[in-house]
């Protein structure tokens, strides 16, 4: 099992004041499911992404990635867990704004202990998501669809065993949303496990399971029968 969850809390104290965010969630998640975590604005979903994409910690519970129990680990080795098996995808892209498209895929590759041309992996996952053409464009020369895939090829570069996307398509208008989706599923059909965080039900309807969230607790979690597909043009099918 990938990812493993039990009893899952989240609190924020400031003073005397307790703000719970996650309330005792119970889930696991196989390697190579698609799985998007969907509710609205408030619900928890960011926050319990960015505890499973172990960025933050749990107030409680237990929270298994990949066999080990993240509570035994200590800053740096969760860090170097990050590294080597998390790419992200968020919605904003937070790209570097004065560097080309190739330098911001080869980022995460600085800070790698894997074996890796930087260059020829960075140039390979680039023609991958249809960007072989824009490898020399800043970022702010490009389109937002575009930058988008660019986050997506800085997610691969280091060949990661599961990709977090936080609103992958919230700036973007629909076609470019579709496209951007389609590479998502593209990835799943290749073997990589792929969670989704997103407030769109359209969205989350690529995905072939959804958990939905709210008020930090789980309300919903069931098996998508009809999956949104496009036809590689921006339309669905």
């Amino acid at each position: 099992m990938l990812i493993e969850v039990k009893n899952l809390v989240k609190e924020y104290r400031n003073e005397d004041v307790i703000t719970s965010v996650l309330r005792g969630l119970n889930f696991e998640i196989k390697k190579g499911e698609f799985v998007s975590i969907m509710g609205p604005s408030g619900s928890g979903k960011s926050t319990l992404m960015h505890i499973l994409g172990l960025l933050d910690r749990p107030t409680s519970g237990v929270y298994k990635f990949d066999g080990r129990n993240t509570e035994n680990l200590d800053d740096n080795e969760l860090a170097m867990m990050r590294n080597e098996k998390i790419g992200f995808v968020f919605q904003a892209f937070n790209l570097l704004p004065r560097t080309n498209v190739l330098e911001n895929v080869k980022l995460p590759l600085l800070y790698s202990k894997k074996k890796i041309d930087a260059e020829t992996r960075a140039k390979k996952v680039l023609e991958s998501v249809g960007l072989g053409h824009r490898l020399e464009y800043f970022t702010n020369q490009i389109s937002g669809g575009e930058k988008q895939r660019v986050a997506i090829a800085r997610a691969l570069v280091n060949e990661p065993e599961i990709i977090f996307a936080d609103e992958p398509t919230g700036n973007l208008d629909s076609k470019s949303g579709i496209q951007v989706m389609e590479i998502f599923q593209k990835l799943n059909d290749a073997g990589h496990t792929i969670i989704l965080v997103t407030h769109e039900t359209a969205t989350a309807e690529y995905a072939d399971r959804i958990i939905k969230i709210r008020d930090g607790e789980i309300v919903g979690d069931e098996k998508v029968h009809n999956k949104r597909r496009g036809d590689g043009n921006g339309q669905l099918k």
